[in-house]
């Protein structure tokens, strides 16, 4: 007897739902086994991860910031990923955005500012993280290169310029000679929605993000192309749709709001650039996609949930001294059985009998 994957007809349903929701218990049941196997009470971990975030105010305002990056990063991941085109990249348009968006912030630091500042660096932001975005997408369409390894390489390029920007013209010359650029003046620095958090307004430009993302993907001809040329690229052709033109374009959406969320980082968050803006949320990002089904309504839950992950583990680190990555633990399990249950969603498991000679 062995068993074998046969592939299905077409996917019911319930299947579609049941499988995030199934990938989600089964990484609690694993955070269950490795809470005990580190001596520690199971229930308990899991009230501090994933209850204590959510039971007071500052709390839920930290999962907002938390979340932020995440939905504005995955919604663009998400056309990507229907379109067929693989950008792993999302890290480094990141930091892109950030970094275009906070030239802006530092050479007009000591300087007349208005309010035009903060909507120019968001503009910049995107751009930013938009052109970065369309390297691989341009080595893809004109010499064939895998998208998926110059994407993932362009991470590091991203990460060492900003490492030596910081270190070196950028640097803030009264900060002890500390690798950051200066703290960005008030008028750089995306506004607080409420005192006595860090509730931003980054938050409703992420929802606002979501909600034109939800209605190009379902209701305009783009959104039907994007995903025609994922699912059928030859009837797309036949359609008179280009493969090439729709990578571009995929490609440069996925890195302006990532670029963006770089942006809204490190103006609302962390006020200035420095080495180790982004704890991952980039590669975060590619779970909350894949998580919120390639859904930008999916993608905003997912969002929040990972969010709520990132601050139970520092409640974690503080109440139970547990190590930080933990939480990645966490989150690379999610992934893999997010994968494994997709699986089930495009086979069927069979157990057969061998054939007799």
């Amino acid at each position: 007897m062995r068993l074998i994957l046969e592939k299905r007809a077409e996917t019911p349903l319930a299947l579609r739902v049941a499988s995030p929701l199934l990938a989600v218990g089964l990484t609690l049941v694993s955070a269950v086994i490795i809470f005990a196997l580190m001596g520690h009470d199971p229930w308990r971990a899991l009230h501090i991860y994933f209850v204590m975030p959510l039971s007071d105010s500052w709390g839920l305002q930290e999962v907002a910031v938390k979340a932020t990056p995440l939905v504005l990063i995955s919604v663009g991941l998400a056309l990507c990923y229907q379109s067929n085109n693989w950008n792993i990249g999302a890290e480094g348009q990141f930091l892109m955005g950030a970094m275009a968006g906070g030239w802006l912030a530092v050479a007009t630091h000591g300087a007349p500012q208005g309010p035009w500042l903060f909507p120019a660096m968001l503009a910049a932001g995107a751009v930013g993280g938009a052109l970065f975005a369309l390297i691989p997408a341009v080595l893809k369409t004109r010499v064939g290169a895998n998208e998926i390894l110059t994407s993932l390489m362009l991470v590091y390029v991203a990460e060492l310029l900003l490492d030596w920007l910081v270190r070196g013209p950028w640097r803030d010359p009264m900060g002890f000679n500390m690798p950051q650029t200066v703290t960005f003046s008030p008028s750089a620095v995306v506004p607080l929605l409420l005192d006595g958090g860090r509730l931003n307004l980054g938050t409703p430009i992420a929802l606002l993000v979501v909600a034109v993302m939800a209605i190009l993907v379902g209701r305009t001809l783009k959104g039907f192309e994007i995903k025609l040329v994922g699912e059928a690229p030859r009837a797309a052709r036949f359609a008179g749709f280009s493969e090439k033109r729709l990578t571009w374009t995929v490609f440069a959406i996925s890195g302006a709001l990532a670029g963006l969320a770089g942006i809204l980082e490190a103006a609302g968050t962390v006020r200035m650039l420095q080495p180790g803006l982004s704890p991952g949320y980039g590669f975060t990002a590619i779970i909350v996609a894949f998580l919120g089904r390639l859904n930008p309504v999916g993608c905003l839950v997912a969002g929040v949930f990972l969010a709520v992950t990132f601050i139970g583990g520092e409640n974690a680190q503080i109440m139970l001294r547990l190590p930080l990555d933990v939480t990645r633990v966490f989150q690379g399990l999610l992934l893999f059985f997010v994968l494994a249950c997709d699986t089930l969603l495009l086979y069927r498991v069979r157990l057969v009998g061998r054939a007799v000679a």
